[in-house]
């Protein structure tokens, strides 16, 4: 199954489908003002649901289960897993189940992030149930045959393979394995060669075993479709599913120390990420970030990175603050490409913004700005209902509620320049960066 590849800021894949980082964690918490319904299955599987008066429906399933959960000879079998669900179930065959959306003009899909993984689809409302069959079939009834899923290690070695040739991409997972050095939740997602040539059936359902439960996978709804009659479906396909809570604890997060790394590549620009580990998603600070890192580099052609270095001085195309949280911790970042010649004099440059931040508090109207503008984009993100389905999930799941549009915005117009000021001086910390840089090997 092809993954969901971002296609705006930031490029990397542990992020959620089309929606800037910067503005992840609050999108998480964003809703306009219509009822969020949600009902438990006995067997612990969560439904949620927004009513929206469309003839589109979004509906998928959400496991929080991602590549941060896997032992080191696991690594990739996550996203493995993602993969060969649709290679075949009880009653389906491969062929079958991508054409039983497709042939009624429906869409499916899946992808794997380090904490969750997604199977959800996009149909016409009056194939609800038709949906929920479908995901409820390739989640649990999957067979795994071993000759396709021979057959789809290939296809996964070349889905790397191809990343690697994305530098702009690659950067990313190599930052977070960079500053999470030792720890899961610094490995690449997509694995490696030799872990991934040694999945078979019998590993891939030991570890849907222990990392499947009930009690973490929510089915996520976003539609024309009367609540009582979503739940009908769900208990239908889904109340089968045999209970199976979740008794163990993710690896906590290790030790932070500063890291610097070149890395020669055959490439012709260079490219760099400066950054720190930052707040988690249920940290307090983490929406002052989110309003800082907008700020700094969000995707605003005024944002201060892009006025102060690529207007002002044109030695950069690219250049973006991101800001991704986990449950535990997060990472905040600056990535650009450049010309290997202007490296020095772009990261000279990003310092200087960065002291500014720390050292002066933004006036009044620069602060307005700011919110209005990080309200605003929250709004037009929001109008994607397929984003909408997978964002009520993630902070159902993360916080056990989803705010409304009032109370969001409320708490971006409460930041304080101080509030600003002060998370700026602890993750904007020069001797706290870590940074890596890609060079062309001739530079």
């Amino acid at each position: 199954m092809k993954d969901n590849q971002p296609t705006k800021i930031p490029t990397y894949q542990n992020t959620l489908y089309f929606v800037p980082c910067t503005l992840y964690l609050v999108l998480n918490t964003y809703l306009c003002r219509m009822e969020i319904q949600t009902h438990q299955l006995a067997n612990g599987i969560r439904i949620i649901h927004h009513h929206v008066n469309s003839a589109v429906a979004h509906c998928g399933i959400m496991i929080n289960t991602g590549s941060r959960d896997e032992a080191a000879p696991e690594q990739g079998i996550t996203h493995f897993i993602e993969h060969a669900l649709f290679k075949g179930t009880k009653k389906r065959k491969a062929f079958h189940i991508l054409s039983r959306l497709e042939d009624v003009g429906g869409e499916l899909n899946a992808y794997t992030t380090k904490e969750e993984t997604w199977y959800y689809s996009s149909f016409m409302k009056e194939y609800y149930e038709r949906s929920i069959e479908l995901l409820s079939d390739i989640i649990f009834n999957s067979t795994l045959p071993k000759k396709e899923l021979e057959k789809e290690k290939d296809v996964i070695m070349d889905e790397i393979y191809s990343y690697l040739d994305s530098p702009s991409e690659a950067i990313f997972d190599d930052y977070e394995e960079l500053i999470y050095h030792g720890h899961p939740i610094g490995r690449n997602i997509l694995g490696i060669k030799k872990t991934i040539q040694s999945f078979d059936p019998k590993t891939v359902k030991a570890y849907m075993q222990r990392h499947y439960n009930t009690d973490q996978i929510i089915l996520s709804s976003v539609g024309n479709i009367d609540f009582n009659k979503l739940v009908r479906y769900a208990e239908k396909h889904l109340s089968h599913v045999p209970s199976n809570k979740r008794t163990h604890d993710r690896l906590g997060i290790n030790g932070y120390e500063t890291r610097e790394l070149h890395v020669k590549k055959d490439i012709l620009q260079a490219h760099c990420i400066i950054g720190n580990r930052a707040y988690s998603a249920q940290d307090p600070k983490a929406r002052t970030l989110i309003l800082l890192s907008n700020l700094l580099g969000g995707p605003g052609m005024n944002s201060r990175l892009n006025l102060g270095i690529r207007e002002k001085y044109g030695f950069t195309y690219t250049i973006e603050s991101n800001y991704t949280t986990y449950c535990d911790t997060g990472v905040w970042s600056i990535y650009f490409g450049t010309e290997p010649q202007s490296v020095k004099k772009t990261i000279k440059l990003i310092y200087k913004e960065l002291k500014k931040l720390r050292e002066t508090k933004l006036g009044p109207v620069q602060l307005q700005k700011a919110k209005q503008q990080l309200i605003g984009q929250l709004a037009i993100a929001q109008e994607n209902n397929c984003n909408l389905m997978q964002s009520i999930a993630k902070s159902y799941q993360a916080f056990g509620k989803v705010e409304r549009i009032e109370e969001t915005n409320n708490k971006i117009l409460a930041i304080t320049a101080e509030e600003i000021q002060e998370v700026a001086q602890d993750i904007f910390r020069e001797d706290q960066l870590s940074t890596i840089i890609y060079e062309p090997k001739d530079a």
